[in-house]
Formats: C-alpha cells, sequence, structure tokens
C-alpha cells in the first residue's frame, strides 16, 4: 500500500497497445506474443537487436529487454562480468546482464506505469535509450568475447572519447 495516495488512479490498461504503434512507427517487424508479451526487431549499426516487452498488470510495470546477437559460453561468464559491472558503472537508465539459460548478453529495464495516461514518449526515450547503449557498449563486448582481450582493456578500446575537430 503506498504511504501516499493521490485522489484517483487511472485504471490500469495493456500498455502493449501503445507499444505496437512506437514499433510499427519505426518500421521494425513485432509479434504479440501474447496480450501481455511482445517481441520486436530493431536494425542498428553493429547488429540487430531482439526487443522483447512483457507487460504486469499486477505491478503496473512493463519490462523491457534488448537482446545481443551476441552468446556467452558457460566458460567465459564469469569474466565477462567483471565487463558488465564496468558497463554498469556507466549507465544511468537500466542494465546489462547474461540469460543464465542460454548466455544471451541483455540490456534490460523495467518501468513503473501506475497512472501514467499517455507513455509514448517514455516508451521512445527507453527503446532509444537501450538501442545507444548497446551500441555504445557492443564493441567492448565484441573484443572481449572474440578479441581476447581482459574485460578493462575491452572497454578502453571501445570507449574512445574524441576531443577537438579532424
Amino acid at each position: 500500500m503506498p504511504a501516499l495516495t493521490t485522489g484517483s488512479t487511472a485504471a490500469p490498461t495493456n500498455p502493449l497497445d501503445l507499444m505496437e504503434q512506437v514499433i510499427a512507427g519505426h518500421g521494425w517487424t513485432f509479434d504479440r506474443c501474447t496480450p501481455t508479451e511482445m517481441a520486436a526487431e530493431a536494425p542498428a549499426r553493429w547488429c540487430d537487436y531482439g526487443l522483447f516487452f512483457s507487460w504486469s498488470a499486477e505491478l503496473g510495470t512493463i519490462l523491457f529487454t534488448c537482446a545481443f546477437d551476441l552468446r556467452v559460453s558457460p566458460d567465459m561468464r564469469v569474466a565477462l562480468y567483471e565487463l558488465i559491472g564496468l558497463a554498469n558503472e556507466q549507465v544511468w537508465v537500466g542494465h546489462f546482464s547474461v540469460d543464465t539459460e542460454d548466455g544471451v548478453l541483455l540490456f534490460r529495464h523495467a518501468l513503473l506505469l501506475r497512472g501514467t495516461e499517455n507513455a509514448t514518449d517514455i516508451f521512445e526515450d527507453m527503446i532509444d535509450i537501450a538501442l545507444t547503449e548497446c551500441e555504445r557498449f557492443y564493441p567492448a563486448l565484441r573484443f572481449f568475447l572474440t578479441g581476447g582481450l581482459s574485460a578493462a582493456d575491452a572497454l578502453a578500446s571501445a570507449m574512445l572519447d574524441c576531443h577537438g575537430e579532424a
């Protein structure tokens, strides 16, 4: 029970109906798996990302995951957690993780939507932030997984801050 309540709370509607419009507006393919789950594919610079949205009316929350096209073998996961930890220190919204079942790299975020009337801008921002962070850290993850670099070296190699003009 909330400590502070307002006079009225909007009845929870399924925000995936609105998410369909957002995804369609980008021209991306999507599939409404169930009334509470939706999958989409977002093309980007480094790979196509698998987007997954899950709605919980009980919690008033939408869980969003953005899956990379990279899988991590079980023997590499412990070392990868260091890189994920370093990357997560630089992320303000959401976090990176590894799916323990199949080793897929993910960016995850949950949104509390109770009382939110129109979430279009919120959904646009959530997707934009996720794709931006995935694109930003993709090279570091790739350097680590295929280039044999340590977590710190992979991150340093991918996170070049350019100064001045070329």
